[in-house]
């Protein structure tokens, strides 16, 4: 993968977060001239901390990726826009719908807009989410999948999809879509459990605690470590093929609820598991067993994961054992 992007303008949505800021230090390493837009929401995870080290050569633009008068000139000039910017709980969803609808689908509606009036070659790589999927009937969730969210993110998220592909197809904006499945690694956000549960777990479990569990966590889970998750992206921009296309990102392999948390006490060597009854309302949302068909990716980039769930964990308890003060 090395110096595919040497030179190129890579616009980062939501840079400042725990997808964006790993792909930005891998795009980096690559030569490309990178410009984050993050807003610092606190809520969804932006840090300065997680771009550490390479600040001196990142253009950090500190504002709303909704800010039409600021993100116009760096669309005019990008050769790629990774938009990962996202309102990025599906329990808050329905809290905030207006919000979610205004940053995962809206969004991206200006951003394509902007693209088809200034820059309708910029190639537009879109973090979507295996939410959309809803629960599934199939035992393997293929791209072909029938899309039937359970959540105003899944909802808004496939909205966005939408909006690539009738853009795409009507305007000839070329853009992949990436669903990925359950991320956890370092730099992700671990201030609550709304977000990917694994780091929430590994800090309960360095912390001492008691990881309460919902029903007998038997569900299944495709957990994919972040460094693969970028290598699969920066893979998929780079590659022709996947314009215009959806393509899965997961691991390939479902893990059991019960056993990632077993996982995490076990490699962090603190906490215990509880289980507990599933709080009123909360199954209407639950998606069920999740086992992704990767084979779409793999065929179209040659990727494969590189790191099981008992690696990723080691590695993410080893980064926050040097650094949680700076996530919590």
């Amino acid at each position: 993968m090395e110096n595919l992007f040497t030179n190129k303008n890579v616009l980062v949505t939501g840079g400042l977060g725990f997808i964006g800021s790993t792909l930005t230090h891998k795009l980096i390493s690559q030569g490309a001239n990178i410009t984050i837009i993050d807003n610092m929401n606190p809520l969804y995870g932006g840090n300065m901390f997680n771009i550490s080290g390479i600040e001196d050569k990142i253009n950090l633009i500190l504002d709303d990726v909704q800010n039409i008068e600021v993100i116009k000139p760096l669309i005019e000039k990008s050769d790629y826009i990774f938009h990962l910017a996202a309102q990025v709980s599906y329990i808050d969803s329905l809290n905030i719908p207006f919000e979610d609808m205004d940053i995962n689908a809206r969004s991206t509606l200006n951003i394509l807009e902007l693209c088809r009036k200034y820059n309708p070659s910029v190639r537009i790589i879109f973090s979507s989410s295996r939410m959309v999927y809803g629960k599934v009937e199939q035992s393997l969730v293929t791209e072909h999948s029938d899309t039937n969210p359970l959540s105003l993110y899944g909802i808004h998220k496939l909205t966005s999809e939408k909006y690539l592909l009738m853009y795409f197809k009507d305007f000839g904006i070329p853009c992949t879509i990436l669903r990925i499945t359950n991320p956890y690694g370092p730099r992700q956000q671990i201030k609550h459990n709304k977000y990917s549960l694994v780091g929430w777990f590994v800090r309960q479990a360095m912390e001492g605690k008691t990881i309460k569990i919902y029903g007998d966590g038997r569900q299944l889970r495709d957990y994919i470590f972040i460094e693969d998750i970028v290598d699969a992206m920066v893979l998929t921009a780079a590659n022709q093929k996947a314009i215009g296309e959806i393509v899965n990102i997961g691991s390939g392999t479902s893990t059991r609820f019960c056993d990632m948390v077993r996982s995490v006490i076990s490699i962090v060597k603190n906490g215990q598991l509880e289980f507990i009854p599933w709080p009123e309302n909360y199954e209407k949302i639950e998606t069920g067993d999740v086992s992704v068909d990767i084979s779409k990716l793999h065929q179209i980039t040659l990727w494969r994961p590189k790191f099981s769930i008992q690696e990723g964990i080691r590695l993410t308890h080893e980064y926050y054992k040097k650094n949680l003060e700076r996530y919590i």
